[in-house]
């Protein structure tokens, strides 16, 4: 656990960058800062390692005072990721990952099994480990970041705005890929993001700040979405809170219809016979593959005939993911999968509204 006691941070000229705050970061849950720039949410967690030292109250790890506990030591107790990893480019890897393990005594040989095994945690392969930072791409960087945070199995992580230097796919993958680690892991974890998106997916708890380090709301994300403390929470979270915060409610009961398709390579007769505007594609499996318009079809129909714009939602997933499915598919028919990707049926839109409808008149989450 993390909590700050009064903690205030005030600088030489007078700029106060956090104003008492009072936080607590429970064990085992990711605790994310969020607000806009200026709010003192990077400096708040900088005070947790000492690399910024507070001018008042106190923070304490497992009713521990840092204050009071020597700052190497500290440091070596906690993981720490930060924007673009922060590698050392004249170290493998495994090097890399093996940082604190070496610090803390380690021999070679146990640092180097300790790096392999967190390679395949975060998704990387072992052959990886010999290479050099400049070999890697940046996604790959920030999972060697985590590995490296994860080496001494540290009981609480530090995380600045870990995801924010990569694409939004490979920030997609990496915020999926933690999730999972955490699942796993059940670390203490103080994440700092300037992005709403990325709180509510992945805090346990979300602590919003004003300019001045000061608490604005602490909730959960379907509190957070679902009721906003003021003005300034209620901007900060966006407009369209009312369907992100669907993403928190577990689908409501639908019973999907079931849904024809057909396989790649069949032929111009077979596409066409359904009569419909669009027909689903799927696997051999019967995972969907894409929509197809039998009218535009004059071959064998091939990968490139599909179209890929309709999203798939797990059975029994959130509501948001049902609605999306059924908001982007052309044929406006939302394909619903189980928990093994194969088709279950679809769904149209207007009975998953009103099913959403009639979940949410129930008070239902």
């Amino acid at each position: 656990m993390i909590r700050f006691d009064s903690v205030t941070k005030e600088y030489p000229d007078g700029t106060v960058a956090v104003g008492g705050l009072d936080l607590t970061a429970p064990d085992g849950k990711i605790t994310v800062l969020v607000g806009p720039s200026g709010c003192g949410k990077t400096t708040s967690l900088r005070m947790v390692n000492r690399m910024i030292e507070p001018t008042g109250g106190r923070i304490l790890v497992d009713d521990k005072d840092t204050a009071k506990m020597d700052a190497a030591e500290l440091r070596r107790g906690m993981g720490y990721v930060i924007q673009q990893a922060g590698l050392f480019p004249h170290r493998t890897v495994a090097d890399n990952i093996a940082t604190v393990p070496r610090l803390l005594g380690w021999d070679r040989r146990k640092s180097r099994s300790r790096s392999l095994e967190l390679l395949e945690r975060v998704g990387l392969p072992g052959e990886y480990a010999d290479r050099y930072p400049h070999q890697l791409s940046g996604g790959q960087q920030q999972r060697v970041g985590v590995a490296r945070a994860l080496a001494a199995d540290p009981p609480v992580m530090l995380m600045d705005e870990p995801f924010s230097a990569v694409d939004p796919v490979v920030r997609e993958q990496l915020q999926d890929e933690f999730l999972r680690l955490q699942s796993d892991l059940g670390k203490t974890i103080l994440f700092v993001t300037h992005d709403i998106d990325e709180a509510v997916k992945l805090g346990d708890q979300v602590a919003v700040l004003r300019v001045g380090g000061q608490i604005a709301q602490v909730a959960d994300p379907a509190t957070l979405l679902g009721d906003p403390h003021d003005d300034f929470v209620a901007d900060f979270v966006g407009r369209d809170r009312g369907y992100r915060g669907l993403g928190f409610r577990t689908a409501p009961v639908l019973e999907p219809s079931p849904e024809p398709t057909v396989r790649l390579g069949a032929g111009v007769d077979e596409v066409r016979r359904s009569g419909d505007q669009w027909l689903l594609v799927a696997d051999d499996d019967n995972r969907p593959l894409g929509w197809v318009e039998p009218s535009r079809i004059t071959a064998p129909l091939v990968t490139e005939d599909l179209h890929r714009g309709g999203t798939v939602a797990v059975l029994g997933g959130s509501s948001r993911a049902v609605l999306d499915a059924a908001l982007s598919a052309p044929s406006r028919r939302g394909v619903l999968v189980d928990d093994d990707g194969r088709l279950v049926g679809t769904v149209t839109l207007a009975e998953v509204a009103a099913a959403i409808e009639q979940a949410v008149g129930r008070g239902k989450r």
